[in-house]
């Protein structure tokens, strides 16, 4: 007989629908004159704001499941939960985000909503060391890193993939060469 326990930060991950893609797709095109530049830590020259409210709408559902998620891992129950910010990325060839933690909030999200092939492509080709993930990856880093503990989580995400993470779980993602555009929408919310 054995036990293991749950260690560390709750990484959640899910698929948001094709349906709720383009929802927000189209909220992310009505935006693009909302520059949010200012309150990120990205490298990214296209960052804009996205209504809350509208946001919260769509992804709702999937935020219902995350409670459970949550739950389940902390056994503790949240009730209620509200958006504080939401911001699309439009990231390009030479941009990246550094490592960074979330301030506005206590969770935090990311939501793909176009990943290229090209970017899979370079990425299948990157040689290098895992600690990075390779070009367009998605890097979640917590604790110390030594022989016998996993602290970092590198994900090349795929369209649809939907992450939810405490607002204070570093995280960066690397630049990439291709000349293509990959974008995210990420939000920071407040659950009581």
């Amino acid at each position: 007989m054995y036990k293991f326990y749950y260690w560390g930060p709750l990484l959640y991950q899910t698929k948001i629908n094709n349906v709720d893609i383009n929802k927000i797709k189209i909220i992310c095109k009505k935006n693009k004159n909302k520059d949010f530049r200012k309150e990120l830590a990205g490298h990214i020259n296209e960052e804009f704001f996205i209504d809350n409210n509208v946001f919260l709408e769509i992804v709702k559902p999937y935020l219902n499941e995350y409670l459970k998620a949550y739950k389940h891992w902390y056994n503790r129950d949240l009730k209620s939960m509200d958006v504080n910010s939401v911001w699309v990325n439009f990231m390009k060839n030479g941009e990246y985000n550094p490592p960074h933690i979330h301030t506005n909030g206590n969770f935090s999200c990311v939501i793909y909503l176009q990943i290229p092939k090209k970017l899979k492509e370079e990425n299948k080709k990157y040689i290098g060391t895992e600690k990075n993930g390779g070009p367009g990856s998605i890097c979640f880093m917590y604790g110390e890193n030594n022989e016998n503990n996993l602290a970092n989580v590198n994900l090349l995400p795929e369209e649809g993939d939907f992450f939810i993470f405490p607002a204070n779980l570093r995280h960066f993602v690397s630049p990439f060469k291709s000349k293509i555009e990959r974008i995210s929408v990420s939000a920071n919310f407040i659950f009581n």
